[in-house]
């Protein structure tokens, strides 16, 4: 497919491994970027190509740490300075997504900081993948594209065949995302119901629904300790259950949870390469995104409809 408009793709640095991808799937090179570091921590950025009158892709998950958000700010405001077209910010992360609201007295919103800080450095327009929730669409004054991960999943959960398959969500607060799935797919579904006592720590978890002899699915948005997601699968198993899978967009999986995963009652765990999983666990697989977001660009540069990409 070809474009009505030029446009060029970069990468920051923690991204590189899924630009590549994405300009392979789009048959275009990866724009050259020099960033240079200093001695105490410091960085610049700098385009060693022109991109006057351009539409520019910045390619970059803003997972922690905070420099890969800093980075890319850089290169928005350097594209800016630089004299593009426009400037779209390709964020399959969002970080920073679930301080989304004030939860408690006395706490930032992260979320809206981090939308501010992008709209203030110089977007035009925001791509990015399964925000941990849809309001902080609302936190920009500019176009967002949210794509879902389900197009890649729905197709890798078609391999696998189960006798009695149900749609399970870990918490409360995937109940929606779990039943846009359960819906598509005609599934029955249940629902873990989970109780903290502080974050990352579940203190207490139990079932809603009956999981005996089914083969469950797990849908969740971002696995990071993998507590809460092992503890269900652990006790749906317990339960009964045949056996446990999971599907989840992102791969935030802090120490220790690829230890989690391989101690407890999973089968299989999916991820989507919107983070970079280095760690190594034979129950992790993970599935790109790439021709996904590849097939988005190609949209937005001919002005074509992004919807027709969500199944669900």
């Amino acid at each position: 497919m070809e474009t009505k408009i030029p446009y060029k793709v970069f990468s920051g640095t923690s991204s590189r491994y899924l630009a590549e991808k994405i300009c392979k799937s789009l048959n275009c090179p990866l724009g050259q970027m020099n960033i240079e570091h200093f001695a105490d921590g410091e960085f610049s950025v700098s385009y060693e190509e022109s991109i006057r009158g351009y539409h520019v892709f910045l390619i970059q998950s803003t997972f922690p740490n905070a420099d890969n958000l800093m980075e890319l700010l850089l290169m928005i405001d350097a594209a800016k300075r630089a004299s593009a077209k426009s400037i779209i910010a390709v964020i399959p992360y969002f970080g920073w997504a679930r301080q989304d609201r004030k939860d408690k007295p006395r706490v930032a919103i992260g979320a809206k900081l981090v939308a501010d800080m992008l709209s203030t450095a110089g977007i035009d327009r925001l791509i990015t993948m399964d925000l941990h929730a849809d309001q902080i669409q609302g936190f920009f004054n500019v176009p967002v594209d949210h794509l879902y991960g389900s197009t890649v999943f729905i197709e890798e959960m078609k391999t696998w065949k189960l006798d009695n398959p149900v749609i399970a969500t870990p918490d409360v607060g995937g109940t929606k995302r779990a039943n846009s799935y359960a819906k598509h797919l005609n599934m029955p579904m249940v629902i873990c119901y989970k109780l903290r006592k502080k974050a990352n720590e579940v203190s207490e978890m139990k079932i809603i629904g009956d999981v005996t002899g089914m083969d469950i699915i797990l849908v969740d948005d971002i696995v990071d300790t993998a507590g809460t997601i092992t503890k269900a699968a652990d006790l749906m198993l317990a339960q009964g259950a045949n056996s446990v899978r999971s599907i989840a967009s992102h791969a935030v999986m802090s120490d220790p949870a690829s230890i989690r995963v391989d101690q407890s009652a999973l089968t299989e765990i999916v991820f989507t390469d919107s983070i970079p999983y280095s760690k190594k666990s034979e129950k992790v697989k993970v599935i790109s995104v790439a021709d996904l977001f590849a097939t988005a660009i190609l949209r937005v540069c001919n002005n074509e409809s992004i919807s027709s990409l969500y199944l669900i």
